[in-house]
């Protein structure tokens, strides 16, 4: 499975911003999909994840809680990652990730597959 994360950019705090992931390759709707952030000399955290199928079931984590919003389309084959209310401290490089199974996972390294990353740079 190859994934092609885009969509991010330079904005200022409280702006929105939707990143997208692109797969190919693989029967995307039955890998659980998982967004994952890296800041500046931090180590590569959990933001979202989402079922496979039809995405019923989500996982944030607390710091994205309610401002950030995972969505996928299977026709499509790529997830979303709806930001709103950003932050200066949401400012990292955006990782898409994916696993073959069936509920998300929010542990980085139990993911089979990685994109390249988008960078999304908020500004106070």
């Amino acid at each position: 499975v190859q994934l092609q994360a885009s969509g991010g950019g330079l904005v200022q705090a409280g702006d929105s911003l939707t990143i997208s992931c692109a797969a190919s390759g693989g029967t995307f709707s039955t890998y659980a999909m998982g967004w994952f952030r890296q800041a500046p000399g931090k180590e590569r955290e959990f933001v979202a994840a989402i079922m496979r199928l039809s995405g019923s079931h989500k996982d944030y984590a607390d710091s994205v809680k309610g401002r950030f919003t995972i969505s996928r389309d299977n026709r499509k084959n790529t997830v979303t990652l709806q930001m709103n209310s950003l932050k200066p401290e949401d400012t990292a490089v955006y990782y898409c990730a994916a696993k073959y199974t069936r509920y998300p996972v929010t542990f980085r390294r139990e993911y089979d597959y990685w994109g390249q990353g988008t960078l999304v740079t908020v500004s106070s």
